[in-house]
């Protein structure tokens, strides 16, 4: 009989520290922002997803602020039990008009939203395909729905297809979904939307995409990947986040009415847990209003992405194949990873190494995550900072 109850908990931690893949998590003392206060010590922030800069915006505050003084802290109850506040709906309508949808849902957070679909869709008796790559979220929902899973390799839609063709039989009987992320969150790469679209079609499949990293960064006035390939309403469900690009906290799920409606009367986290608060409610909608009007921020968003990829890449640092302001600087071994990060926080910038599980086993890296706040300065401070000690630990 084991002496601990605990043994197998206390040897993965020490197996964890012994590998360098303890994650020792940074305390803020500051809003957040392209500079941030941690550990006593003023940074420069490539950590956050915070493309746009709104996560400490005036405008959101302000909105935020209001928000409490009418409709207090926290809602206290479900929606579906205790009512919902004329802000929910609000947001829920100017989501769907920003997306170019029929209608909206919101939820706690992306996370939730992908467990919140997935089950609510899927049963036992249906099959997912899923791509390999896909988020941590969408895995736990294909999980949690008891669905046969597929994976496909990563954006390889002839993959797809290939193990789609073997699968017939009555329809009516089962459903087949296919479930992609938009952009990816490890390596900045875009899901070949267009062509997994055509498959879709051509299979009769549900098409699925999680856009957390899309929104507010691809697409006109950052719709996401559907507006990027000129997809609106034939993409049967868009999953988003509002704690992205947005600034704010909660998940949504964009689509048809009829699907919507499902939604509303099948997922578990809509009709059993609470809903977001009135401030990030008022705050998002802030977002949605401020992302309508202009495209300044994106357009800030994607200058300052362009100029630092040219410039990383100029130092020698390989970059995989990102296409978005999602950054992997690769470095291969973890412990060299997290090495990286910790002379990078010498300098004055705070860029995370990312290693096992998240990422495979000698694919570990440095995350860059590029802001619309940066200024041309901060980024030049950036880039040296790497050049220094990219030389220093001879990675380039």
């Amino acid at each position: 009989m084991r002496k601990n109850k605990y043994d197998s908990f206390e040897k993965y931690l020490r197996d964890l520290k012994n590998n360098g893949l303890f994650n020792n998590i940074k305390v803020i003392d500051s809003p957040m922002g392209p500079k941030i206060k941690t550990n006593g010590k003023w940074v420069l922030n490539l950590c956050s997803n915070n493309y746009l800069g709104l996560a400490n915006d005036e405008r959101l505050k302000k909105s935020a602020k209001q928000a409490i003084d009418k409709y207090g802290v926290g809602p206290a109850a479900v929606r579906s039990i205790a009512g919902t506040t004329s802000l929910h709906i609000e947001l829920e309508k100017s989501l769907a008009k920003f997306k170019k949808v029929e209608d909206v849902i919101t939820y706690q957070s992306g996370f939730n939203a992908n467990i919140a679909t997935i089950p609510a869709l899927a049963d036992a008796n249906d099959t997912i395909f899923s791509d390999e790559l896909n988020h941590a979220s969408i895995i736990d929902g294909c999980r949690l729905s008891k669905a046969k899973i597929i994976r496909y390799k990563h954006a390889d839609y002839k993959d797809l297809e290939s193990k789609l063709k073997p699968l017939k039989g009555d329809h009516s009987k089962f459903k087949r979904f296919i479930i992609t992320d938009g952009v990816f969150s490890m390596d900045g790469d875009i899901a070949p939307l267009d062509d997994i679209y055509k498959i879709a079609r051509k299979h009769n499949c549900i098409l699925i995409v999680d856009d957390a990293h899309g929104e507010g960064v691809l697409g006109k006035n950052g719709r996401g990947i559907v507006d990027h390939f000129g997809l609106h309403g034939k993409v049967d469900f868009e999953i988003g986040t509002l704690s992205k690009a947005f600034g704010a906290i909660g998940g949504f799920v964009a689509g048809k009415r009829l699907l919507i409606d499902w939604l509303r009367q099948r997922s578990r986290p809509f009709l059993f847990s609470s809903a977001m608060t009135a401030a990030d409610v008022a705050a998002s909608i802030e977002s949605v209003k401020i992302l309508s009007k202009s495209e300044k921020l994106v357009k800030k968003l994607w200058e300052n992405t362009e100029s630092f990829k040219a410039q990383i890449l100029s130092l020698g640092f390989d970059i995989g194949k990102t296409q978005t302001p999602i950054v992997p600087i690769m470095i291969g071994d973890a412990k060299w990873a997290r090495k990286f990060s910790s002379e990078l926080f010498k300098e004055g910038v705070f860029a995370m190494a990312i290693g096992y599980p998240t990422v495979p086993i000698g694919k570990a890296r440095i995350r860059v995550m590029i802001s619309a706040s940066h200024t041309t300065a901060h980024l030049g401070a950036a880039l040296k900072a790497f050049e220094k000690v990219g030389k220093k630990l001879k990675i380039i």
